[in-house]
């Protein structure tokens, strides 16, 4: 358990100290979710930069295993939404109930009033369901009845849907897709991972699934609050500044994206680097922070000509070109 001052210049120490608890939080995390060691390591740069995660990936894979073990490691308030095509708004967000004893309507808060919300299956929910976490993930409050109430801080949603071509399920709308910092995509483990898997889960007391219950709880609501503010303050050269915007910007021109990337990517982008310095245990950012974020930054904020999508190609291969040809800064 670490305790940090309510307030410390960016040091040398300040910064080790920091990147220590995030590493802390990574070990305990990769004990329960095998083979997807890239996948936790978004996961936390999200969480330190502040930002919602959409994690997408066939049944199976760990999705909602990876957030429930963040929760056991993480001392605040959790909650579950299990999104179903009967969900309403007011499922999510609260409503309004008559108290017989009052004669008075009195506000109940929906499970949205949390640290760290799991949004289960997002898009098995219509639209207008799905549409309701807009201006939580935004703005971090909830209007109900007229009364705009905030929600606690640190918050972040952690969304799980499978790939659209699954049977039942609803695409997001493309406002609700621009709140996500990052789509993370979950693949299947390679084969000496899957063994280990396998050999972990079968010695586990419950036949499916990883036992969480080991794993330490190792910061509290302050301190995620504390490595989102060292995080801001993170050194940030005008040059890779500058490269983070033409990245965002070369998407909106780019052959073979019919739609490009907005402001709010080039944030991501900068604010997802930041995050990967402090977790690597950098000084400052440089490029290769921009770069290795780039990928969940953006595959969900552009769209695929519909010619190269017939011809096999998929976002993440012309964002990888894109990638290559753009020049990064020299460090």
């Amino acid at each position: 358990m670490s305790e940090f001052p309510s307030a410390t210049p960016l040091t040398s120490a300040t910064l080790l100290q920091a990147s220590d608890l995030a590493n802390a939080l990574r070990v305990e995390l990769r004990k329960a979710v095998i083979g997807q060691d890239v996948v936790i390591d978004d996961v936390l740069t999200a969480l330190i930069a502040g930002g919602h995660v959409l994690l997408e990936g066939v049944p199976g894979l760990g999705k909602t295993l990876l957030v429930r073990a963040l929760a056991r490691c993480f001392d605040g308030d959790f909650a579950r939404i299990q999104f179903t095509p009967d969900l309403m708004p007011s499922d999510v967000t609260g409503h309004a109930v008559y108290d017989l004893h009052t004669e008075q309507f009195k506000l109940r808060k929906g499970p949205l009033f949390t640290h760290l919300l799991l949004a289960d299956e997002i898009n098995r929910a219509p639209a207008k369901t799905q549409a309701a976490l807009l201006e939580a993930m935004q703005e971090r409050q909830v209007t109900l009845e007229g009364e705009a109430l905030p929600i606690g801080q640190p918050f972040m949603v952690l969304a799980t849907q499978n790939p659209i071509e699954q049977e039942g399920t609803y695409p997001l709308p493309e406002a609700e897709l621009d709140r996500f910092m990052l789509k993370i995509r979950m693949d299947y483990p390679d084969a000496r991972q899957e063994l280990d898997m396998v050999r972990e889960v079968t010695r586990s007391s419950r036949a499916d699934m990883l036992d969480i219950q080991p794993l330490r709880t190792v910061l509290q609501a302050a301190d995620v609050l504390h490595l989102q503010q060292v995080a801001t303050e993170m050194p940030l050269d005008e040059q890779v500044l500058d490269y983070a915007v033409r990245l965002a910007r070369a998407t909106r021109s780019w052959p073979g994206l019919t739609i490009g990337a907005g402001p709010r990517a080039s944030i991501a982008l900068v604010s997802g680097a930041r995050a990967r310095a402090l977790l690597r245990g950098g000084e400052f950012v440089t490029p290769d922070d921009i770069k290795s974020c780039a990928m969940a930054v953006l595959r969900h904020r552009v769209r695929i000509a519909p010619e190269l999508d017939i011809d096999g190609l998929d976002v993440d291969q012309v964002l990888k070109q894109l990638l290559d040809q753009i020049p990064a800064p020299r460090q």
